[in-house]
């Protein structure tokens, strides 16, 4: 089992392969500062690429065989790319699998690769899982020459995650990454799958990101994530039936399809629990606009208020967060330079993220340090803080 500081050891350090590969994709982590836990219910979303990510060095094979390794993680995997994917093996190589699936459903896969993948920050809360589905996906389409355009690589990968690993999500992840730039927004509407980059408006402070690991990793399959998805669903049921229109199948019913008038008469009659998941999906869909306006106007200041709001209904209205998380995001509400933040991913255990003021880093990094630390001293080996910077998509470098 590798330890964690020797895992620390390899995402702090690129380390380059051993061996000559021709292909080398990075394919960024990514954070969401407005649109939290929605795109599921097809909600609107915001979110940047990070310059930290996945690096996957690769030669494609004259073959059918994946032949892939792990600088982070033990173990080796192999599969043929032409046959039926077998059943789950709980282990890092099932997103390489997924990939497969989900292209083989599209295209007739006959050639392999061979490479070595490196991740370069502590799993938990920057979609390390969709990062590199994103980068399998690119990889396994270069070998067989299948031309995809950036939103056909989100939306496979998005579908192997549903439907090969068994995570119930949205685009969000796989938007960000593939579709990132580093002078820009992304906001995406993931009804319509119509999007946009926002460039940065010129009165737009300079900022960076925070990345406070709670030194917790968590995988999304195995918390509440699919629960929360759905409470949601069931939330819209509800109203559906309140309201005596007809039920759509589960699998087909979002948030997104019902007004919120129909919320507001229908919410005191349902059960609490359910009110609250929908309360949270329209109130966030309001941040989000009013956080899009914010940061086209330039307006730093309203855009990090909002970001600190959806993590306020992150855990009152979502009730996602472990304590440690609760404690790292109180701690940093209250430190100069932070404009704002919130949980990192589906918010159970992970990472907090926080737009920040570059000038103010040592500070910050120091006091919460002292402050998180003082509360859960459990984690003095393991709590990290990085400081990272938007970044474009995935590509080939």
């Amino acid at each position: 089992m590798l330890t964690y500081s020797y895992l620390c050891t390899l995402m702090n350090n690129t380390i380059q392969p051993t061996m000559d590969y021709q292909y080398h994709i990075f394919s960024p982590y990514r954070v969401c500062p407005l649109g939290a836990h929605v795109d599921h219910q097809h909600g609107l979303v915001t979110g940047f690429a990070i310059n930290k990510g996945v690096d996957l060095w690769f030669n494609v094979r004259k073959d059918n065989v994946v032949k892939l390794s792990s600088r982070t993680f033990e173990g080796n995997v192999e599969f043929l790319v032409d046959a039926p994917s077998q059943v789950k093996e709980r282990h890092w190589g099932d997103y390489a699998r997924g990939a497969k699936f989900a292209l083989r459903k599209r295209f007739a896969l006959k050639y392999g690769i061979e490479g070595v993948l490196q991740g370069s920050l502590p799993v938990g809360g920057l979609s390390s899982s969709a990062a590199v589905l994103v980068a399998y996906v690119m990889a396994l389409a270069k070998a067989n020459d299948i031309s995809l355009q950036p939103f056909e690589v989100v939306k496979i990968a998005s579908e192997a995650e549903r439907e090969y690993i068994g995570l119930n999500n949205g685009l969000l992840d796989q938007a960000c990454i593939a579709l990132g730039k580093k002078d820009g927004l992304l906001f995406l509407d993931c009804d319509s799958n119509d999007y946009r980059i926002i460039k940065r408006n010129p009165n737009l402070p300079e900022f960076e990101i925070g990345i406070f690991f709670s030194g917790l990793t968590r995988s999304l399959v195995n918390s509440d994530y699919n629960l929360r998805v759905y409470e949601c669903k069931t939330a819209a049921w509800n109203m559906l039936a309140y309201t005596d229109q007809p039920l759509k199948a589960f699998d087909k019913t979002f948030l997104r399809d019902i007004p919120k008038a129909t919320f507001d008469k229908t919410r005191i009659a349902m059960p609490s629990r359910f009110a609250r998941r929908a309360e949270h999906f329209y109130s966030e869909y309001r941040r989000v606009r009013q956080g899009v306006t914010a940061w086209e106007s330039g307006n730093m200041k309203l855009f990090g208020k909002l970001s600190f709001d959806s993590c306020e209904s992150s855990i009152n209205n979502y009730e996602c967060g472990s304590p440690e998380l609760i404690a790292i995001y109180e701690a940093m509400r209250d430190l100069p330079g932070v404009w704002g933040g919130r949980f990192s991913g589906a918010g159970f255990k992970g990472a907090c993220i926080a737009l920040v003021d570059p000038a103010y880093k040592d500070e910050i990094q120091q006091k919460l340090t002292e402050r998180y630390l003082s509360q859960f001293p459990e984690y003095e080996q393991t709590f990290q803080i990085f400081w990272v910077k938007p970044d474009d998509g995935a590509r080939f470098v």
